[in-house]
């Protein structure tokens, strides 16, 4: 048993950022918070998008707290630009991330604190940042008949890039940002697509001013605030309508269906009579909160969601979610690592004016650096 004031959960952006405004606020890292996260490496979900998803395909990446990522090839695949931007990050500001420790479980410890169980032991911590993000939860509908279908099934999660998919037959289903690029790259290995969403799809014109944002922001935070399960960004702001989606619509390439009703041995058919013959299905449906592992602690509202007031479980408020909801975004899970350790320090009694400015721990006798200050804007990524 080891025991540390505060457990971080997960180390993509939130986490990252929480573990920095933790020792921002004087948590000694190692001795007083650590951050377990599951993956191999450094980079959080990201390390895990297909190759063919470049940095420069990639919008919204907003840079964590205290440390920019500076120039980056935007032909270099995004796993491996973030993916060194975000080990440099750890290394800089010495945060102490343990890896790779699977999360197994959280209870309620007899002295009102939290025991975290793991596969690398248990830790005792009177306070728990959950930063899981969804990456490992990918959403699948099932279909009748979906068994039976000899094609290829693969999730965005395990989407391997277009070229596994060349000369085929192959049926897009989703109305978000994954599907549309799976779409576009699968069309240009000449395959024959074809797009199915659930709902049509809703393209946004024009620039997504901070207005709009807000709005955006709003809609997930009110779902959050009743304990519903928080929906897609993309369902509140849309897609946005670039000079690649322009083009792929001029030449037809949008042209969507509903979803199918069932699928066949050798395609996917409709009720009205309709059938399609396909190769494969790319299922970009989205993905759920990572949150089973807190299941001992009963946080689920009957709604089927976790109710927040900021990132604070209202239900439990030894626990903080971040990146869930409302903060799901790169800009997003920086203001919640600092709304939850600004809340954590004032009921741990570590509360104390946050300094405007923090120490690089590697830098030349005690360079520091101005921490930017967080737009209020809403900046969706490819999680969408």
């Amino acid at each position: 048993m080891e025991y540390v004031e505060v457990v971080v959960v997960g180390a993509g952006q939130a986490g990252l950022s929480s573990a920095y405004h933790l020792r921002r606020r004087g948590f000694a890292p190692g001795e007083e918070f650590v951050v377990l996260d599951h993956a191999p490496r450094a980079g959080g979900a990201w390390q895990f998008r297909w190759p063919t998803l470049t940095y420069g395909a990639v919008h919204g990446m907003h840079a964590l707290p205290g440390l920019g990522l500076g120039e980056a090839d935007p032909d270099r695949p995004s796993a491996e630009v973030i993916g060194d931007y975000f080990a440099r990050y750890e290394e800089a500001f010495d945060l102490p991330v343990r890896r790779p420790v699977d999360v197994r479980s959280v209870h309620p410890a007899d002295d009102g604190g939290l025991l975290v169980r793991t596969s690398a032991g248990a830790w005792h911590t009177r306070a728990l940042i959950n930063a899981t993000g969804t990456w490992e939860r990918p959403f699948w509908p099932r279909l009748p008949g979906q068994e039976r279908f000899r094609g290829r099934q693969t999730h965005t999660r395990d989407y391997p890039g277009p070229e596994a998919f060349a000369g085929q037959r192959v049926v897009v289903v989703g109305g978000g940002t994954s599907a549309v690029q799976h779409l576009l790259e699968i069309a240009g290995t000449a395959a024959e697509t074809t797009w199915v969403t659930r709902r049509p799809p809703l393209f946004r014109e024009g620039p997504f001013d901070a207005e709009a944002g807000r709005r955006a922001v709003a809609l997930v935070a009110d779902r959050v605030r009743r304990g519903l399960p928080p929906r897609s960004v993309v369902s509140a702001t849309g897609l946005p309508l670039t000079d690649a989606l322009r083009q792929a619509r001029e030449h037809g390439l949008l042209e969507r269906l509903p979803l199918f009703d069932r699928m066949t041995p050798d395609g996917v058919a409709w009720d009205d009579g309709r059938f399609l013959a396909a190769d494969a299905v790319v299922w970009a449906t989205g993905f759920r909160p990572v949150l089973d592992h807190l299941a001992p602690l009963r946080l689920r509202e009957p709604g089927g969601g976790v109710r927040l007031e900021g990132t604070r479980v209202v239900g439990d408020p030894r626990v903080h979610l971040v990146g869930y909801g409302p903060s799901a975004s790169t800009i997003g899970a920086n203001r919640a690592g600092r709304t939850a350790v600004a809340d954590v320090s004032a009921v741990l009694g570590r509360d104390r004016k946050d300094a405007r400015e923090v120490e690089h721990p590697h830098g030349s006798s005690s360079v520091r650096m101005r921490v930017p200050q967080l737009a209020v804007a809403w900046l969706c990524d490819t999680r969408c």
